[in-house]
C-alpha cells in the first residue's frame, strides 16, 4: 500500500504488527515505543522527511491511551508527577519542534543528533545498573522484587496503590510498598523542559528520554514513574501534531505535517501492546526493564553513529 505523505510503499498489516511487538515491551518502562518506531521508519520503510517526527507524535496519542488506563486501574499513576512533567514538556515540545523543521531537516544530521540523545541516556543507564550492588539486602529494588512475589500470589494479582502524602512547587513526595520517595518540584520541571525540546526535534514525546532519568537521577521505581510518563508523553505528543500540522502550510516545499494513515496503523497496533505491556508489568523485575531499555538505546544509538560515519 502507497502512503503518499511518507513516500513509501509497505503492507498494511506491517505496522501495526512492528508496533505492537515493539510496545509490548517498552511500555513495561514507561516508553512508549516511538523511540524505536522512528529508527525503524527511516532505515527500514525509508521515511526520512521531517514529518516523520509528526506520524511518530501521531503514533503516540492513538497508542497511549490504554497503556494510561491500565495504570491507573491498578492505582499507580502519580498524578501530580504527571502534570509537572507536561507543565515542563509543553512549552519545550513546541520549540523542539521548530528546530527540527528548520535546522534538522537532513536525515543525516538528524539521525546524529538522535544518536547522541539516546547513547548518553543508555549508557547512564547501564553504568548505573553495573554500579548497583545485587547483594544489597537493604535495597529498596530488592525489598521491591521481594514484595512482587508475595503479591504474585494473592488472588487479584494487584500491587499496592500510591499515595501522595505531599505535593506543592516545592516538593512531591509519595509512598509506594512503605517506601516514601521524595523530589524536588522545579528539578522535575527543569528537567521536564529539557526533554520536551528534545522529544519535540525526535518526535518522541519525551517518555524515552525521562522514564529512564526518573529512574537513573531521582531514584524512583519503575513501576510508579511508567505512567507518569506515558501520560506526559500523550499530552505533548497532541501538542507536537497540533504544531506539525499547523506549522505544514508555511513550508510547501517539505513534507511537515504527521501521514495520518501511517500514524493511526502504527497506532492501533501500539495500543494493544500497550495495554498488555502495562498489565504484565508487575510480573517483570525492575532491573530486567531498566537493561532492557538501557540496551534498546545503546544499540539504536550505535546503529545511527556507524551510518552517520560510514563505518
Amino acid at each position: 500500500m502507497l502512503f503518499e505523505t511518507a513516500g513509501i510503499e509497505v503492507a498494511l498489516w506491517v505496522p501495526p504488527l512492528v508496533a505492537f511487538g515493539i510496545s509490548f515491551f517498552t511500555s513495561m518502562g514507561g516508553v512508549s515505543g516511538a523511540f524505536l518506531l522512528l529508527p525503524f521508519q527511516m532505515s527500514f520503510l525509508g521515511y526520512t522527511n521531517p514529518s516523520v517526527s509528526a506520524t511518530n507524535q501521531l503514533f503516540n496519542i492513538v497508542a497511549i491511551p490504554s497503556g494510561v488506563y491500565r495504570y491507573w486501574r491498578e492505582g499507580r499513576m502519580v498524578w501530580p508527577l504527571t502534570w509537572i512533567v507536561v507543565a515542563g514538556t509543553l512549552p519545550g515540545v513546541f520549540i523542539g519542534a521548530f528546530v527540527r523543521i528548520n535546522y534538522l531537516p537532513d536525515p543525516r544530521n538528524f539521525k546524529l543528533f538522535a544518536a547522541a540523545v539516546l547513547f548518553y541516556i543508555g549508557l547512564k543507564m547501564v553504568l548505573d545498573l553495573l554500579g548497583k550492588k545485587t547483594g544489597d539486602k537493604n535495597s529498596a529494588e530488592k525489598r521491591f522484587r521481594e514484595l512482587v512475589r508475595k503479591h504474585r500470589g494473592r488472588a487479584d494479582g494487584k500491587m499496592p496503590a500510591v499515595t501522595v502524602c505531599r505535593f506543592d512547587l516545592k516538593r512531591l513526595c509519595y509512598t509506594f510498598y512503605g517506601e516514601q520517595f521524595e523530589v524536588g518540584f522545579w528539578g522535575i520541571f527543569a528537567l521536564s523542559f529539557i526533554v520536551g525540546i528534545i522529544g519535540g526535534i525526535y518526535g518522541i514525546g519525551g517518555g524515552a528520554i525521562i522514564a529512564p532519568f526518573f529512574i537513573t537521577f531521582f531514584g524512583l521505581p519503575v513501576y510508579t514513574v511508567a505512567g507518569a510518563a506515558l501520560m506526559g508523553t500523550f499530552v505533548t505528543s497532541v501538542a507536537g501534531v497540533a504544531f506539525y500540522q499547523a506549522m505544514a502550510p508555511f513550508y510547501p516545499g517539505v513534507s511537515v505535517a504527521p501521514d495520518w494513515l501511517l500514524g493511526i496503523l502504527f497506532g492501533l497496533g501500539g495500543m494493544g501492546g500497550m495495554y498488555l505491556g502495562a498489565r504484565c508489568q508487575k510480573f517483570m523485575p525492575a532491573r530486567a526493564i531498566k537493561w532492557m531499555l538501557a540496551g534498546v538505546m545503546v544499540f539504536t544509538a550505535a546503529k545511527y553513529l556507524t551510518a552517520f560515519f560510514g563505518w
